[in-house]
Parts: structure tokens; C-alpha cells; sequence
């Protein structure tokens, strides 16, 4: 049975040459590549190859004792990983990778949470051990901060600080590596103590997971080696166990067992629950079910296009396939289907079945997100919210008159990376990109100038500011125009008043006995909510209010739509200079990772950035702090903290809440706002 798993893990803990190890043993490739060299099969992209490291998710295929495996490599970089539910919709399992230098850090907090809240299966593999300060242990230890229930499977030899084997836990027998596979020796004895108490915890947390395990367990005080292979596979796959190996990717060691692991303790597509759609309904993971794919990733390709990469849910499909696209309503042929490895392609010729991943090139009206079924048999997957983009830069280009063509290159890149978000500002003209952070917009503009030819400036970052009122007021929008010929008359009453945080806007019509015909209430609505999106103190808009239309008059010739638009529009003006609007300032959730030496430094920093310490947390040398501040006091936080820590610190942000801004940035912002206005 195939298997189709994501490889996720912080930046920098070796996931990508441990794919390049897994499809190397598996024999879908010839050599293995090397990130230092820029030779890896995943990371392709130029951009990947100069940073040393991935930016976007990969996708390969392997097959391991004659079945087919599908694996997706996940970035690693919060900067990169705003679409990770999206991606976690195309797979059935994971493995979870640790640094045996780093161990657990912040960000794989949050992505063991991901995963267990798409109810995944894991297997942890502890990389790296072949690095100087690589410590199984304290890696091992630090899994209790995940909340995970851990089965070592391998615990490592290190001779000299060289990985040198293997000791399998639950046979209590041990390996060396050699170059024909592996060879048998004795468990060193300085490792005996640490490798018993780790296979009785392994034991005891097998025994936990099943009753009658349990009963046996006690009765018998030890459990066959049948028994622990079932109990393992039936804890990993309710999700209650988290079987543990090692390896040392780089020096291609721990491969093998990897492949092994995934293929006995791991998920088939049918041993998972069936999806549910948007109506409540039920579709079974069955070959003979009516067929249902999701498209969960889009890619840019330089010769085939756009290619979609699909995710059969149910049923079985082959090439020239006809199915519905549930989002617009038209068919779709897929033509030829494609197995990737990277960027490379081979065409498949077989039907799959549930659980396959495979690209399908230039669909007419099909993107990321989009379920596409049987014609017969409809079914659509819920995809769930994207995070909030975090930060906004402005664009433009560096010959005047280019403007469409930098929004062109830029919207291009949004089929295939829907954490981008691409609009104008319709008063200053500018075109504004958004991303999750500020290496997300640098590295998706430098990939716009690359493919598209065109120069492309960034400029300052804009912070989303916003404003609100308070209060309560009631004002007359009145807009009257005779110039010859038929006029413009539009009249309203409004009442306009603060709501709490978080509340929107609010519209409610309460005109009675006819003082503004029904036609032209929606327009002065529209008008409202077009004055707030270009807000009053500073450009920014206005959340937060209800507006009540309560009275007004028409006239029977020169009342139109536009101007009660117009009226409502100056209506909500007036109301603003009544009320004294307020500015709000966006505050992140920064969680920062940091040795203990440097908790004093990081912290004092953060009080200077305006930031308030929520509480830290100290385990093995490593404190993690948590802090509200303002998202102007940390765009460009990276390199502070870099600086601050020597390279050892990492951090996490994302969107917390709105709050209001003190004087000096009120008066900052106003003036950047109306000196930019007035360079118009």
C-alpha cells in the first residue's frame, strides 16, 4: 500500500537532504545532492539555491518494495509556511524533524500543533547526529514540551562525536553503519543504562495505548515482540504514539530504516478516516468511490505552464479524465498527469488511487483550494482560513510608466503562493504586496524581476494602521448639484457611534415612511463604507462603527444612486470630525527562543521596542519568551536578534490585536501620511 507524507520542521534542521536521502535509497535518484552545493533535487528554485534553503514546498515520488510513496517537502521558515493547513489537506501522515544540536525550538511547537489538528500520524527523526554538539538525549528529553507520547526506536552509537550505529530498542540489539548496510556488534556499555530505561518507557507507553497490551503487560510484566509491532502501528495510527528514530542525512545514514518506518508504522490512504464536506457529507478514501480530488498547490513551470498539483480524495483517475470544478461550475479535462521529483517530470500511465499526488498542467480556470469531482457525485473539502498577512510593502517600478507591468509580474505570482495578497492604493496609486514577513516580499520580488524581466523597487513597509471613533453623534449628509439640465440631490441623516474591538461595521437602515425611497438606501451604504476604507486622520481605514440612515430627503428627478452615495460619503465626513477619531496600531505576538545567557538582553530590547513581556519559560539552556509588541517595532527584528544572540536566537510572529497608539506615533504617522500626500 502507498503511503503520502509531508517532511515539516523548522528552518535549518536538515529536511530537505533527508528527502534527498529517502529518494536516493529509494533509488529515485542517482546521486545525492548537497545544499552547500546548491545540488539538491527540491530546492531548485535560484533563489533557493543562493539562500541555502527551501522557500517553497517540494514534491516527490518514490517507490520502496514495489510501492508507490508520495512525500512534500514543507519550508521550514515562518516566512514560507502561511499555507502549511492548505498543505497538510495533501497528505496522510508526517515526519516531524528535530536538530539533535537545537532540539525542540518555538516554531515546532506550532507545527506539532498543526499536525495535530489535522489528526496526522507522525514518526520524529532526530537529524543531524553527526554534528559536534548533536545530544540525543536532550533532544529526546524535550519531547515531553510537544505533548507527544514517544517510542524510541534507534537510539545512536557516537564514537569520538562520529555517528557510528544504532542500538534498535525494542530488540536491544545494535548496528554499525558500514559500507555494504549494516553489521552487528555489542551495545556499548557506557550506553546500556540510558538504552534499558528508554525501552522500558518505550514498553510502558506502547502497553498504555491498548487495554489488553496493558493487562497483558502487568500480568506478564513484558509483551512479545509481536505484540509491541501491533500495539506500536495501532498507537501510531489512532495518533496516540510517536515511534522516534536518528539519522545523520548529510553522511547518508539512518536512510534505510527511515524508509522502513514509513512504510510499516505510517498510514495508508484507506487506514484514515473518511473526509468530510462542506454539507456534512462522508466520502470514503475507497478506490470505488466516486472520484474526488483537491487541489492543494499551484506551480509555475517554465515549458508546461501553470501545473496544479492534486490530491485524489476518493475514487480513481487517469489521463483525459473529464470532472467538475466545484468552485466555478465548468469541467475540466486532465490531461496528462505528472510524477514529480523537484522540477523533474515523468509522465504516469497507471490510474491512481486515493492518496496519490500528481501534477496536472494547464487547467483553464482551476487554482489552489478548488475541489474537482465526478460529474455525477458532488463533493466539496472545506479548506480552512489563511493566517493574516503580516506585513505590506508599497512596489514600484524603476522606469516610470511601468506600474501595469510590475502589477502583472507580481499578480502572476499569486496563483502559485496564495499567502501573497496584491491591491492598490487608490489614492496614492501605490501598488502594495503583502506577505508573512519581510524576506516572504523580498524573495517573491526578486522571483518576479527573475521570470518577468522588469525592475522592481521595494519601498518602505507599510504597517496596517487603523482607525476608529468613539462616541456617538448624529450628522446630515447633504449633496446638491444644478448645473444645467438634470441635477444631483441627495440627502441623509446618520447616526454614527464607536463599537467595541474587533466589532466591523455595522449598517442599519431605520428610515420610515418612505423619506428616502428603498432603492437608494444600499447606496448610501456603499458610500460610508468607501469614505472609511480611505479613512480620515491618516489614510487608514476605519473599523469598528455602526451607522444608522434614520432620515433624509429625495427629490423626485434629480435623486439617484450616486447621489445618495455622495451624501452618505459626506455624511460620514462630517461624523468623523465630530467624533475625534482615534488611530490603532496592530501588536503581533512575538515568541523569541533564546540561550539563557542572552534572556536579559532580548527582554530589555523588547521594552525599548514598547513591547510587554507576557512570561518565559526556561528548559535545558533554552528560555522562550513571549511578548505583545508593535508590529512598526519589529519589521525588521532578524537581524537585531541575530546580532543580540550570535546567530542563536529564533522568533515566531504572528497577528494579536489592535491597540490604540500613543501621541508620538499618532503624530508620526499623520505626518508621513500628509507629507506623502502633499509629494503627490
Amino acid at each position: 500500500m502507498q503511503r503520502t507524507f509531508a517532511i515539516v520542521g523548522t528552518g535549518g534542521c536538515g529536511k530537505t537532504s533527508l528527502s534527498e536521502m529517502l529518494l536516493f535509497n529509494a533509488g529515485a535518484l542517482t546521486r545525492m545532492g548537497a545544499i552547500e552545493e546548491g545540488s539538491t533535487s527540491l530546492d531548485y528554485e535560484p533563489e533557493e539555491v543562493r539562500r541555502r534553503g527551501s522557500v517553497q514546498p517540494a514534491y516527490a515520488t518514490y517507490l520502496w518494495n514495489k510501492n508507490r510513496h508520495f512525500l512534500l517537502d514543507i519550508p521550514g521558515d515562518g516566512n514560507f509556511t502561511g499555507d502549511m493547513t492548505w498543505l497538510l489537506k495533501g497528505v496522510d501522515s508526517a515526519l516531524f524533524v528535530l536538530d539533535a544540536v537545537d532540539g525542540v525550538r518555538p516554531l515546532s511547537k506550532k507545527f506539532w500543533t498543526m499536525l495535530r489538528a489535522e489528526n496526522l500520524p507522525a514518526i520524529i527523526v532526530i537529524n543531524k547526529l553527526d554534528r559536534d554538539r548533536a545530544n540525543f538525549q536532550m533532544a529526546y528529553d524535550r519531547l515531553t514540551t510537544l505533548g507527544a507520547k514517544p517510542v524510541a526506536l534507534h537510539m545512536p552509537i557516537r564514537k569520538n562525536d562520529v555517528f557510528v550505529g544504532v542500538v534498535d530498542v525494542l530488540t536491544n540489539e545494535a548496528w554499525l553503519f558500514a559500507d555494504d548496510g549494516m553489521r552487528k556488534t555489542e551495545i556499548p556499555a557506557e550506553l546500556a543504562e540510558d538504552v534499558s530505561l528508554v525501552r522500558d518507557v518505550a514498553i510502558e507507553n506502547i502497553a498504555e495505548s491498548d487495554e489488553i497490551l496493558m493487562e497483558k503487560y502487568l500480568e506478564e510484566g513484558s509483551l512479545s515482540p509481536e505484540d509491541l509491532r501491533n500495539g506500536l502501528r495501532a498507537g501510531v495510527l489512532r495518533g496516540e504514539l510517536t515511534p522516534v528514530l536518528v539519522c545523520a542525512a548529510l553522511e547518508n545514514k539512518g536512510g534505510r530504516a527511515l524508509l522502513d518506518a514509513v512504510e510499516t508504522l505510517l498510514p495508508s490512504p484507506q487506514d484514515r478516516p473518511a473526509f468530510t464536506d462542506a454539507a456534512g457529507g462522508k466520502r470514503s478514501p475507497d478506490p470505488d468511490a466516486p472520484l474526488a480530488c483537491i487541489v492543494f498547490k499551484t506551480l509555475a513551470d517554465p515549458f508546461a505552464g501553470q501545473l496544479s498539483l492534486l490530491r485524489v480524495l476518493s475514487g480513481t483517475i487517469k489521463s483525459e479524465t473529464i470532472v467538475k470544478n466545484m468552485r466555478t461550475g465548468d469541467n475540466e479535462r486532465l490531461g496528462s498527469l505528472l510524477y514529480l521529483v523537484g522540477k523533474n517530470q515523468t509522465a504516469c500511465k497507471e490510474p491512481l488511487e486515493p492518496g496519490s499526488i500528481i501534477a496536472v498542467p494547464k487547467l483553464k480556470n482551476t487554482r489552489t483550494g478548488d475541489t474537482l469531482c465526478d460529474e455525477k457525485a458532488f463533493f466539496v473539502l472545506p479548506i480552512p482560513e489563511l493566517p493574516p498577512q503580516l506585513i505590506t510593502y508599497a512596489l514600484a517600478p524603476k522606469k516610470k510608466g511601468e506600474e501595469d507591468k510590475v502589477y502583472a509580474a507580481i499578480q502572476r505570482l499569486l496563483d502559485e503562493d496564495c499567502t501573497l495578497k496584491l491591491a492598490r492604493d487608490e489614492e496614492t496609486g501605490d501598488i502594495l504586496l503583502s506577505g508573512m514577513g519581510q524576506l516572504h516580499i523580498e524573495l517573491s520580488v526578486e522571483k518576479a524581476k527573475r521570470r518577468f524581466k522588469i525592475d522592481i523597487v521595494l519601498k518602505t513597509p507599510k504597517v496596517p494602521y487603523r482607525e476608529t471613533v468613539r462616541g456617538k453623534c448624529q450628522v446630515q449628509g447633504r449633496h446638491k448639484k444644478q448645473s444645467g439640465g438634470r441635477g444631483q440631490f441627495g440627502d441623509c441623516w446618520i447616526e454614527m457611534e464607536g463599537q467595541p474591538r474587533g466589532s466591523g461595521y455595522i449598517f442599519e437602515d431605520a428610515v420610515v415612511g418612505g423619506v428616502i425611497p428603498r432603492q437608494y438606501i444600499p447606496a448610501i451604504d456603499k458610500g460610508v463604507q468607501e469614505a472609511a476604507a480611505r479613512g480620515f486622520l491618516a489614510g487608514c481605514q476605519v473599523v469598528d462603527f455602526r451607522v444608522k440612515v434614520y432620515d433624509g430627503t429625495y427629490h423626485a428627478v434629480d435623486s439617484s444612486e450616486l447621489a445618495f452615495k455622495i451624501a452618505g460619503s459626506i455624511a460620514f465626513k462630517k461624523a468623523m470630525e465630530t467624533l475625534k477619531p482615534v488611530l490603532l496600531e496592530p501588536i503581533v505576538l512575538l515568541i523569541v527562543s533564546v540561550p539563557d545567557a542572552s534572556m536579559g538582553d532580548v527582554i530589555g530590547d523588547l521594552s525599548s521596542r514598547r513591547g510587554k513581556v507576557l512570561g518565559s519559560d526556561s528548559q535545558t539552556g533554552v528560555t522562550e519568551i513571549k511578548a505583545h509588541v508593535p508590529m512598526s517595532e519589529v519589521l525588521r527584528y532578524a537581524p537585531d536578534l541575530r546580532s543580540m544572540t550570535g546567530g542563536q536566537g529564533s522568533f515566531t510572529m504572528e497577528f494579536a490585536h489592535y491597540e490604540e497608539a500613543p501621541q508620538l506615533v499618532v503624530d508620526k504617522v499623520i505626518a508621513e501620511y500628509q507629507k506623502n500626500r502633499a509629494g503627490e
